[in-house]
């Protein structure tokens, strides 16, 4: 009968934890380097390289893939003849794994869970606590499965009681379309269809862990309803044209994921839950003999992709830019920033409503006229850098903050990820502002652009405190015109439109 160490089970999270923030599974990478090679769309391309180059880099350096590092998942079986050599409860010990690995000073990753979240919203400062599911079976080791979940992808999880005699198929196809691209594909769909709401979340949740094998399957042929699904669901929601970053192109999904539980006559709950590009997750096994720690890959896994802003990008001194300057921009143009921005997201936009209809105004040294505000919340620097990991949050989150920041701020543009929704367009539209969208899951390599940081105001806020970066050939694609033309809009449709056509051939499979 093994007896499992408290350090070993502490140990193997934190690893496990370190590990999945910098090394992306193989099969993924493989995944889209294959859907990049395909990729007829020049901005999905362009955005797949990035998310390639930017995961080489975070391999190399140990550096986060995405600023978000995430809320820590745990799917747990406990052999029922282990013995434990314990002071603390199991989610005690798990806790504490992840409270080491997000608290590493090497590589310390973003704290982003809030206690109290109806009310005080509290930063808990380590990550803690992971939501932990556990299974008593037979057997006599722990076997852990961890994954660290962004809350862009997460916060488009879809639930619905469906009618017993509905189309699963025709509810995703309809569905995710309304996820837009905040999501950040390409990534996976895990669907968990039967059981009860709860059930059907959980197993969703828990079909994220396996691996990339839709190839494999097809080749094979499938042998249940399920695995007909994850096939039929896999070409629909391609069919769509969404493409990376919801740009339009060729690939949405690299694959589709499907668990099913028995459900009750009356019933059909179906779950659905994206995987973004920063796709993060390990699994390991104790049985008594130490900690259980993860392998390193080779770099020779990952695909030579290099990526360059093309010869026709504008560079942008943000320091002089104009409303003229702004009315310039076409949709879909690469501009390169140099220059002061703030930052600021979800608490900090809060909080400057606040100050606005108080009349107390904003703090010193805080004056968004004529500037550009970049929707991030920084990993903290290590080392020599001047800040961590700094990707794009999702921009649909500001949307209600839009007109406020543009009329009574002054600001004149916005940076961030994923599609503005019609208040955010309306607004922008209306300001001759402008939206800008940097690549969703390239944290890494953004931050390589940003050449010193402070925090200006809000630093209670942590990671979401408006911070004032200066950038140097910052990438980023005009997302919305100063006219309000949106290329998440007229990019997907056109690439749909190509797909049902026949212009283009879908290319799903090799």
């Amino acid at each position: 009968m093994p007896t499992i160490r408290q350090d070993d089970l502490i140990d193997s999270v934190a690893d496990a934890l370190q590990f999945i923030s910098y090394y992306h599974p193989k099969d993924f990478i493989d995944a889209v380097h294959q859907a990049y090679l395909r990729e007829e769309s020049k901005a999905a391309k362009d955005a797949m390289a990035q998310i390639l180059v930017n995961s080489r880099l975070c391999a190399e350096g140990h550096r986060p893939i995405c600023q978000d590092t995430g809320i820590v998942t745990v799917f747990a079986k406990i052999g029922m003849n282990v013995q434990w050599d314990a002071t603390m409860d199991f989610e005690s010990m798990v806790n504490e794994g992840v409270r080491r690995a997000y608290t590493h000073p090497d590589n310390t990753l973003r704290g982003s869970i809030l206690h109290d979240p109806a009310g005080a919203r509290k930063n808990s400062g380590d990550n803690t606590p992971a939501v932990i599911h556990t299974e008593l079976v037979a057997g006599d080791t722990v076997d852990i499965q961890v994954a660290a979940k962004g809350g862009g992808s997460e916060n488009k999880s879809k639930l619905a009681m469906l009618n017993p005699s509905d189309s699963i198929v025709d509810w995703v196809v309809k569905t995710v379309p309304t996820m837009g691209g905040g999501w950040c594909p390409p990534g996976m769909l895990g669907i968990g269809i039967g059981g009860t709401a709860e059930k059907a979340a959980v197993m969703a949740k828990e079909s994220l862990m396996e691996a990339v094998d839709i190839q494999q399957l097809k080749e094979r042929g499938p042998t249940t309803r399920a695995e007909e699904l994850r096939l039929e669901i896999f070409e629909a929601v391609n069919a769509l044209g969404i493409g990376a970053q919801g740009l339009g192109g060729l690939t949405t999904v690299v694959d589709i994921k499907v668990k099913d539980y028995p459900t009750h006559a009356a019933s059909l709950p179906v779950a659905m839950i994206p995987n973004c590009a920063a796709t993060r997750h390990a699994h390991f096994e104790l049985t008594g003999d130490g900690p259980a720690l993860q392998t390193p890959p080779s770099l020779d896994d990952w695909p030579e992709v290099t990526w360059e802003a093309g010869e026709s990008s504008r560079r942008v001194n943000l320091d002089t830019v104009t409303q003229a300057d702004v009315e310039s921009w076409k949709p879909g143009e690469t501009l390169l920033l140099s220059g002061a921005m703030l930052t600021g997201r979800d608490a900090a936009h809060k909080r400057i409503q606040s100050l606005l209809e108080s009349g107390e105004g904003l703090p010193d040294g805080v004056d968004f006229t004529n500037r550009f505000i970049y929707y991030v919340g920084p990993v903290d620097a290590v080392r020599e850098e001047a800040v961590g990991p700094a990707g794009p949050t999702t921009s649909t989150r500001m949307d209600k903050f839009t007109e406020m920041m543009l009329d009574k701020a002054g600001l004149l543009g916005m940076i961030g990820k994923a599609e503005r929704g019609p208040a955010g367009i309306e607004a922008i539209k209306k300001h001759k502002a402008v939206y800008l969208m940097a690549v969703g899951g390239a944290a890494y390599l953004v931050s390589k652009a940003i050449k010193s940081a402070r925090v200006v105001a809000f630093e209670d806020l942590g990671m979401e405190a408006i911070h004032e970066f200066v950038v140097e050939d910052m990438p980023v694609t005009v997302a919305v015109d100063s006219t309000g033309e949106a290329v998440h809009q007229t990019g997907p449709a056109l690439w749909r439109g190509k797909l049902e056509s026949g212009e283009v051939k879908p290319v799903y499979f090799s």
